[in-house]
């Protein structure tokens, strides 16, 4: 058996076995859209949850899905941001930057069950605030800073190598030469990490259950001291209690709905990313 031939049998191998995660991962998505096709009614998607009767809506919890998000996002992006800038722009390599590295690459690799319970401790317990939204968001941002600071950090370190020498050389002082030059030549990669790490926000269960509670009482609407129960929260409260009669239907719909929602935002951060690229 030739060299030729045993490269041709490995290479059919290792295709089959990726389209056979693609089918699978197809057949999987199919088989929760089917189960919840109901989710495109509008007064499921608008309508408020009945409890112990059937035929409820998910109208607070996709608000509260949104609105945590966009919380999230205001804190996290920021610091992600600042961060990639001082790891890629202003970090010399010494003991500080190691431990700092090591603490992101800690973080990161924690289950989001273990942020949740840090976040039960401090923002819920310690703080005094109890079930809330912003403890939620700030459980969240814990959760995908390092994300966020590594994007940042690579694509900041990628755009200086085409733009910094340059402008630095027609008398542009360094911050000027990062704010006006580097984040913006940076920043369609930068929109790319923020959109898909807003999928992981949007989809996001359980560092919700031990700060952000699972009721969706929304008096006070936009008060972001108030409990708020997400999408994905909602399926887990669903499938664990059956205090309503049409649990499983309403868990498949928003199931559903929230695997769309999680494809739109990777789809919007490809199509973002390629469009910014072609028109830099």
């Amino acid at each position: 058996m030739d060299r030729k031939f045993k490269d041709k049998i490995w290479t059919s191998i290792l295709y089959g076995i990726s389209l056979g995660v693609v089918l699978l991962l197809i057949a999987f998505v199919l088989y929760i859209l089917n189960e919840g096709k109901h989710f495109l009614d509008f007064n499921f998607l608008f309508g408020k949850p009945k409890y112990g009767q059937e035929g409820g809506g998910v109208g607070p919890q996709l608000f509260n899905s949104f609105y945590m998000l966009i919380i999230t996002l205001a804190i996290s992006v920021p610091i992600g941001i600042g961060a990639g800038v001082f790891l890629s722009q202003y970090a010399k390599e010494g003991p500080f930057v190691r431990i700092l590295r090591l603490s992101i690459e800690t973080i990161a690799s924690l289950p989001s069950i273990v942020v949740g319970l840090f976040g039960f401790l401090v923002f819920v317990n310690i703080s005094g605030w109890g079930f809330t939204l912003l403890g939620g968001a700030l459980a969240l941002t814990l959760l995908n800073l390092p994300a966020l600071a590594r994007v940042s950090e690579n694509a900041l370190t990628e755009a200086a190598l085409q733009v910094k020498e340059s402008s630095m050389a027609l008398g542009a002082t360094k911050w000027q030469t990062i704010w006006k030059m580097i984040i913006p030549t940076a920043f369609p990669g930068i929109l790319t990490g923020i959109i898909i790490t807003a999928g992981r926000i949007f989809g996001e269960a359980a560092a919700l259950l031990y700060t952000s509670g699972m009721s969706s009482n929304n008096k006070g609407l936009f008060n972001v001291m108030r409990p708020a129960e997400t999408l994905a929260v909602h399926i887990f409260k669903l499938n664990s209690e059956g205090t309503v009669p049409d649990a499983a239907r309403i868990a498949a719909g928003a199931a559903a709905l929230l695997v769309v929602m999680v494809f739109i935002f990777n789809m919007s951060a490809r199509l973002i990313g390629r469009r910014m690229m072609k028109h830099r």
